[in-house]
């Protein structure tokens, strides 16, 4: 099942403009690529309220606003080894609002920004470091053709 596509207030008002100049439901789902009953649901709520924006829902209101949800995105992409609380502290500098770690590593998923951990390579002894320092005293001095 493909995701759904909400319209804008001004598709929902495109829509009915269609519909009040004859234009069939049909055909204007075909116009805004959304199925004939999301046209037909628009209609009949335009009818009963009159208006074509959707109305409020409840839930949790979001702590972050847009501008907010770009710093954090902007903070994680400048500073990739930065934490969560890093980016909580940095942002609760900035701008005075409190949130917690988990809301701004789910801002940084909705981003689709993910935590990784570095590779990390094997440590080098002092007896590598050696053999490095002698492989390079070695060929320092070689030409062109001596690589080859």
């Amino acid at each position: 099942m493909p995701p759904r596509r909400k319209l804008s207030d001004l598709d929902r008002g495109r829509a009915i403009g269609w519909l009040q100049d004859g234009v069939a439901a049909r055909q204007v789902a075909q116009r805004l690529a959304v199925a004939p009953s999301v046209i037909i649901r628009l209609k009949q709520r335009f009818h009963a309220t009159g208006r074509v924006q959707e109305r409020q829902r409840s839930g949790r209101p979001r702590v972050t606003t847009q501008r907010e949800d770009r710093f954090i995105q902007r903070q994680a992409m400048q500073q990739r080894m930065a934490t969560a609380n890093n980016i909580k502290q940095r942002l609760q500098t900035t701008t005075n609002t409190v949130v917690s770690g988990q809301t701004i590593r789910n801002r940084l998923h909705n981003f689709g920004l993910r935590a990784r951990r570095p590779v990390r390579g094997t440590t080098l002894t002092a007896n590598h470091r050696a053999a490095r320092r002698a492989w390079y005293t070695q060929h320092v001095r070689w030409q062109r053709q001596q690589w080859a």
